[in-house]
């Protein structure tokens, strides 16, 4: 009986250590009590007692489990109460915050004047830092609040639950699209035949007029491409893979065309800069830092314009899976 006796204790002792001192008598106590009976349950269907002792300790399990149902306390990191909230709010900080501290090393690095491999070096480690900041800061509170059993005052009621929707979504999409395009379109033409910008004598073209008929041609391409992608996914009813594939395309090509102008001086009209900026005392320093502050803005809509593509495409892929 003394293995037996010694058992017993070991596991019991195990189980009430990390409780607090005014619980402990009587965890013991019950366990005691539950432990003896269920060995000399056992002994009675002619188990051997040692035998009886281990399958009943074997049974209660691991001790620290049992002491945390004693006391309540967790043995998950963030539990099913505030799980859905930490990983909607963690998606949303990973989606906006790196992307705006990797802008803003961008530009600083720009302005500075560094390399190329130097800017996409410190994009890259600014960016993990920053992704790991996010998940174990974003993690740490919620940890703290499942421990605390605070309240995050988000509470769900049928007002939350989504509204379905056939061809609507993408008939209002394709409208805007088809409306924005146009007067885009209309825009470039109306710029390079009759100009846009007062100077006080005729308008003068924000566009250069250098770029006709080539680059403009590339231009309007782009967006009569883009009008045909708009239909194609009215007709669809969805977005698909392909149709995502395409609009990385598009956007890959806009971007492209506008940044490559822009870093040759070519996008925009000589005398439009010379009398909007030269001439009111904008020293070329500062035209660099607009142009790269111009450069970074039309490369972070259309990677927008891609990461949005890519979620409709998986969201509606996903719905037609369940």
């Amino acid at each position: 009986m003394t293995t037996t006796a010694t058992l017993t204790e070991r596991y019991i002792s195990a189980t009430i250590r990390s409780l607090r001192p005014d619980a402990q008598d009587d965890v013991r106590a019950e366990l005691e009590a539950a432990i003896t009976d269920a060995v000399e349950a056992r002994v009675e269907q002619g188990e051997a007692p040692e035998a009886a002792e281990r399958a009943v300790l074997t049974d209660l399990g691991d001790p620290g489990v049992l002491a945390a149902g004693y006391a309540d306390r967790p043995l998950h990191l963030i539990g099913p109460r505030y799980y859905l909230t930490w990983w909607r709010l963690l998606k949303l900080l990973l989606i906006i915050v790196p992307a705006c501290a990797a802008v803003g090393v961008a530009i600083a690095k720009l302005i500075e004047g560094a390399p190329v491999g130097d800017v996409i070096g410190a994009i890259v480690a600014v960016t993990l830092s920053v992704v790991v900041h996010v998940c174990f800061w974003v993690t740490l509170v919620f940890v703290v609040l499942e421990r605390t059993g605070a309240d995050t005052g988000e509470k769900w009621d049928v007002d939350q639950l989504p509204v379905p929707t056939e061809n609507g979504a993408a008939r209002s999409d394709m409208i805007a699209t088809l409306v924005f395009l146009g007067i885009g379109v209309a825009a470039v033409v109306w710029d390079a035949t009759r100009g846009f910008f007062p100077t006080g004598g005729d308008p003068t073209p924000i566009l250069n007029s250098g770029l006709w008929p080539w680059g403009m041609t590339v231009l309007l391409a782009i967006m009569l491409a883009d009008a045909v992608l708009a239909v194609a996914v009215y007709r669809r009813r969805r977005w698909t893979v392909g149709l995502a594939v395409v609009n990385t395309a598009l956007s890959i090509a806009f971007a492209t065309w506008a940044v490559t102008l822009l870093v040759r001086d070519e996008l925009l009209n000589p005398e439009f800069v010379q009398f909007v900026f030269a001439d009111n005392g904008v020293d070329a320093d500062t035209l660099r830092i607009l142009a790269v502050i111009t450069g970074v803005g039309i490369i972070a809509v259309q990677t927008w314009t891609i990461i949005d593509g890519w979620m409709k495409a998986w969201r509606a892929r996903r719905g037609r899976e369940e």
